[in-house]
């Protein structure tokens, strides 16, 4: 067996996808004679620098001669890679050997990739030693992505599907022809084996991308066949071609375990704290709160592409118990979901006077309250209980926001009652 890993084909502003560039590559050697047997898509840490936009690294798996397998990948690199973006810079690693057999620090950089930051000379210093065939165009920092995804396979147990179609050449940069009325149906068809298609409450196919390039939609699931089903049901423009790929997507992999005090920018946590201030609704319709955990306290985001889950937000409380989950930037977390572990059901308020039912008021400082009209006291501020909106359990964004290697509620295997969205 041979593993080709490859990574930063694509392009912000020209398109282009790395994902159609590896179905490239698995095609031509399928035409050379070989056989492939499965192509992994690897979502990469989502919080690094040099990312396109769901910073993906591939990986092939053949039977095809190491040689062959490194001439075949530069030829279609060199033809489809868009390397006029001054931040596109490719790379490839082919290794000779089983996937399940990679050196373990192979296996420990592709799970680094996902959680962490590597440089390129860590990746060529990991290719040496294992012996790898590599190379690179312009800075080469595809590298990195590259040796991940051949390590992936060792490194990961848990595996999703994406059943991708590409457009013909000639409609690319042109806007999709997809019918979503049909996606709809697809999608409740499979629903929730097959997830994050359609958005149902905002109406939107997040299936079917916005960006140029040769993708026309992917289909996400925990079943391959599902989600080819789906595809087949979807009534669209001519499919010029498709495959299915194991991905790491829906599986929170990103997500480091850590507390607020250690909480640093670039990375992705699941945190647990306290809510310390009521939530803020800022300019742009961003929602702010602070999460603290002893003496420490940590920003925490739902900005306003989140949409509704920013309500769930805006319902939680000074007291309330958190478990919160998402990327740390400039000092902030960006939600992509939250658990409640337990709602702070009361909160003290000035003391309403017995007599008049008014609003008592200051009686001076450390000198309780009064009613002026009555001439009741209090000694200070009484207990109330707090109507909540907000039940225990996880709360999510909608499938419009979701990063694409976040966990869906609807996947199952979280530790408390869930509120999927769909």
């Amino acid at each position: 067996m041979t593993v080709i890993g490859l990574d930063d084909t694509d392009s912000r502003e020209r398109g282009m996808c790395t994902t159609y560039v590896a179905d490239a590559v698995a095609r031509r050697l399928a035409d050379s004679g070989a056989s492939v047997e499965r192509v992994l898509l690897i979502r990469c840490n989502p919080a690094v620098e040099h990312k396109t936009r769901g910073n993906a690294a591939l990986a092939i798996h053949t039977d095809a001669a190491p040689d062959a397998a490194l001439e075949t990948a530069s030829a279609v690199i060199d033809e489809a890679a868009e390397t006029a973006d001054d931040r596109t810079n490719p790379g490839l690693v082919v290794a000779p050997g089983a996937p399940d057999a990679v050196p373990e620090p192979v296996a420990a950089f592709a799970r680094q990739a996902v959680q962490g930051h590597l440089t390129r000379e860590t990746a060529r210093e990991r290719i040496d030693d294992a012996g790898f065939h590599a190379r690179g165009w312009k800075n080469g920092r595809g590298v990195i992505g590259a040796l991940a995804a051949v390590g992936a396979w060792s490194a990961f147990q848990e595996w999703t599907y994406e059943h991708i179609t590409y457009r013909t050449p000639e409609r690319w940069g042109t806007d999709r022809d997809v019918d979503f009325d049909s996606v709809f149906e697809a999608a409740d068809a499979h629903y929730p084996t097959v997830w994050d298609t359609v958005d149902r409450a905002s109406g939107e196919a997040v299936c079917v991308p916005r960006t140029p390039g040769p993708v026309l939609f992917g289909i996400r699931g925990d079943d391959a066949t599902a989600c080819r089903a789906v595809a087949d049901r979807t009534e669209s423009e001519p499919v010029d071609c498709a495959r299915t790929f194991f991905t790491n997507q829906g599986t929170d992999g990103h997500l480091r375990e850590g507390s607020v005090s250690t909480a640093r920018d670039g990375y992705s946590y699941s945190l647990n704290g306290t809510v310390s201030s009521d939530p803020e609704t800022r300019r742009g319709g961003h929602v702010f709160f602070q999460l603290r955990d002893d003496d420490e306290t940590l920003q925490c985001a739902a900005f306003e592409p989140t949409k509704r889950f920013r309500d769930r937000v805006r319902s939680l409380r000074e007291g309330d118990r958190l478990t919160v989950c998402g990327e740390v930037s400039d000092g902030t977390l960006k939600l992509e979901k939250f658990a409640v572990r337990k709602l702070n059901r009361t909160e003290y308020v000035t003391p309403t006077c017995a007599e008049c039912e008014r609003t008592m008021e200051s009686a001076g400082r450390g000198q309780g309250y009064r009613c002026r009209d009555c001439g009741t006291t209090a000694d200070g501020r009484v207990e109330r209980t707090l109507d909540r909106d907000l039940t225990g359990g996880w709360y999510e964004v909608p499938p419009r926001a979701r990063r694409h290697i976040a966990k869906p509620l609807v996947r199952g295997g979280f530790d408390a009652i869930t509120h999927p969205e769909s």
